[in-house]
């Protein structure tokens, strides 16, 4: 099955092994030289070699302790620091000249190796010990943690078999395991602080102190500087010669942090490229030299276009709005759900940038009078994108919008988008019903489609046949048949949904319910024996009701077929890093006894570097879950409204947006104005 780290751990104590038997092999020749009678040898080489050598024997052999917690790691450093001591005295007692090393030097040698030797013979016998009690099977460990099940482990192992790939490379291929869950689990058991490099603003003046090169060959990335400590992230838990070059270029031992491989992958590339291309410079000389009469602004335009895209894409931005004004080319990123400005470009600029961005999408761009969407997939820092164009036409000229989406990311566990623990135990409950509808609904830019495939993940894959029907598709599953619809080759939800119905389905996934089609299609799959799964534009629970009915749903039907209605927002996370507590002024003091709460302090992110200044780090999910019963099925069959509903959703538990984000805002997980600007 294989151990957690046994492969990566192996390399490190193979290291530390090879320089034993090169120690051993000096050694033995100096205690030859320094026995009785052979008084005219020049042991200084020797010595000189073994001050050197040792010193970063020790670095790496310190490193791997400290790595994984090994016991007695304080003595055991000590001892290594009153070895050098004691060998540097001792050479610092030769004079340039004397060529023999004198008889009372020789005699303080020869005791003071032996003892080394003895020290290796023990410390091997150390590592090999703390080895066999660290190795922990990877299997066994994700089984225990309920990341994995038995069955998938199985699959896995087979399919191990047959590739010959790493355990845990094959769980995450088969969608079985993300890879942040496995680094988790594996800084978890190896005593390693876990980092996600999602969330964190790497230090310019770290990526400054360790070159591009020497980062990459020893498989780290740097993270910041703080009082002369480097902070490194390294995805092998017991690479000890990235924590030795950390060491060699700082002189201070640095600090350890266990990041996954997709998120170094996605990150290492564009922060070196960025520190050294800086996007608002190269934006500025584009400005100075359109300014100054460029004459060649078609030849620079496509790369004008690429940069934008490449910095919204830094910026982790969800959308880009180039937006022309009067004056000037006002340029928007959406980061967090948050339109923030970007940049000022020449008026002149934009047509120019607008066809080339129309080109990359196949859109006309003759045609400026009406609105137009189109697509194009375009690879940046090894990392595919689906980019989504709209354009609108304004009155100073066509608006643009550039939908960022990912082709590469891979399905959330539910229990980490942040969701009340109450309302994730009740969406696995209604994973195992056999039929009926199951909706999420929110405005754009929700979390909606995240949430809907992160439900999949509850669903046993290997015993149920699930089926989706998308446009596009988001993300790509295994053991997941999935299609995507195509409206000019005739291939509609319509017939699509006709063609799965007879592959035999246990669970339909619809990517969103826009219309009367789509809405017959959801009714036809639960009366027929299906879990049906899908999406919804709505802005709460209860007012999913009206807006199925508007869509041509039947009440009868709907009152019999729909489970329940989950409502979303996503708000941002306090950074955890500058988490502060503070004290809550009467005008919030009131929101919360509003809502029947007694709350005296809440917490803000003060702002630091590791989330650029902004007292925040990523988003979380925070719901209403409507679970239907007789009393509300009957209510919408008989038409009642809204707030007759919401009365009886909550008296069987539903707790209302607002309240749950005032919740998530007295746990700490965000702050009352994030909840106050998203559900209002």
């Amino acid at each position: 099955m294989g151990s957690l780290w046994d492969d990566s751990l192996t390399v490190g104590i193979a290291v530390i092994d090879d320089q034993h038997r090169e120690l051993l092999s000096r050694f033995g020749t100096l205690l030859d030289e320094c026995r009785p009678g052979r008084r005219n040898i020049d042991v200084r080489p020797h010595v000189l070699f073994l001050l050197d050598y040792v010193t970063t024997h020790f670095n790496l052999e310190e490193a791997l302790m400290r790595l994984y917690r090994f016991p007695g790691y304080e003595g055991h450093a000590a001892l290594h620091s009153n070895f050098r001591e004691q060998l540097s005295a001792l050479l610092g007692r030769f004079t340039p000249d004397e060529q023999p090393a004198p008889p009372d030097i020789m005699n303080a040698l020869s005791p003071l190796l032996t003892w080394f030797l003895d020290h290796i013979a023990m410390e091997d016998k150390k590592i090999a010990a703390s080895m066999q009690n660290s190795t922990v099977p990877l299997g066994t460990l994700l089984v225990s943690r309920g990341l994995l099940s038995e069955k998938q482990l199985s699959v896995a192992l087979s399919q191990q078999r047959v590739t010959g790939a790493v355990l845990g490379e094959t769980l995450i291929s088969l969608g079985f395991l993300t890879p942040q869950e496995l680094a988790q689990a594996i800084a978890e058991q190896s005593g390693l602080e876990y980092l996600d490099l999602r969330n964190y603003t790497l230090s310019d003046q770290a990526l400054r102190v360790v070159p591009k090169g020497t980062a990459l060959k020893h498989g780290y990335i740097p993270l910041e500087v703080q009082d002369g400590v480097l902070s490194i992230g390294i995805m092998n838990p017991s690479n000890v010669v990235a924590v030795d070059s950390a060491f060699h270029l700082t002189g201070e031992q640095p600090r350890v942090f266990l990041v996954d491989q997709d998120a170094y992958s996605d990150i290492f590339e564009r922060a070196y490229y960025f520190t050294e291309n800086s996007v608002q410079q190269r934006l500025e000389a584009f400005s100075e030299n359109i300014n100054n009469g460029w004459s060649e602004l078609g030849d620079v335009i496509p790369e004008l276009a690429e940069l934008l895209i490449m910095d919204g894409i830094l910026k982790m931005a969800s959308d880009i709005h180039l937006t022309p004004s009067n004056e000037v080319l006002h340029v928007f990123y959406r980061v967090d759900g948050l339109l923030t400005h970007g940049h000022c470009l020449p008026r002149i600029a934009h047509p120019v940038l607008a066809s080339r961005i129309k080109i990359m999408a196949q859109l006309d761009i003759t045609e400026q009078r009406l609105p137009q969407d189109g697509a194009f997939t375009q690879t940046f820092f090894n990392k595919k994108y689906d980019l989504r164009i709209s354009t609108a036409p304004t009155i100073y000229g066509e608006n643009i919008v550039i939908r960022i989406l990912s082709t590469q990311g891979s399905l959330r566990h539910i229990s980490t988008l942040g969701l009340n623990g109450n309302i994730v135990e009740a969406l696995r409950r209604l994973f195992n019903k056999s039929h009926g509808i199951l909706l999420i609904t929110g405005p754009t830019g929700s979390g909606k489609t995240t949430t809907l495939y992160s439900c999949l993940r509850e669903i046993d894959l290997l015993e149920k046949n699930v089926i989706t029907i998308e446009d596009p598709v988001e993300y790509h599953l295994n053991f997941v048949r999935q299609t995507e619809v195509n409206e000019k080759t005739g291939y509609s939800f319509s017939s699509s949904s006709r063609t799965f119905m007879r592959q035999d389905p246990d669970v339909m996934l619809l990517g969103e319910i826009r219309d009367t089609e789509t809405a017959q299609i959801a009714i036809r799959g639960s009366i027929t024996g299906h879990l049906l799964l899908s999406t919804l534009h709505a802005t709460d629970a209860v007012s999913s009701i009206p807006r199925l009915f508007d869509l041509g749903m039947d009440r009868l039907m709907l009152s019999s077929t729909l489970l329940a209605v989950l409502a979303q927002r996503l708000v941002r996370r306090i950074c955890h890093y500058c988490k502060e507590e503070y004290v809550l002024d009467g005008s919030e003091r009131d929101v919360f006894s509003r809502a029947g709460m007694d709350v005296s302090t809440a917490y803000r992110g003060g702002g630091c570097n590791r989330c650029g200044k902004s007292g925040f780090a990523g988003r979380a999910s925070i719901a209403e879950l409507m679970i239907l019963n007789s009393e509300i099925g009957e209510l919408i069959y008989a038409g009642a409204s809204g707030e007759t509903i919401s009365q009886a959703a909550q008296r069987e538990g539903m707790v209302p947006l607002f309240r749950e984000g005032l919740n998530q805002v007295a746990t700490g997980l965000t702050t009352l104005h994030e909840v106050q600007r998203v559900v209002g």
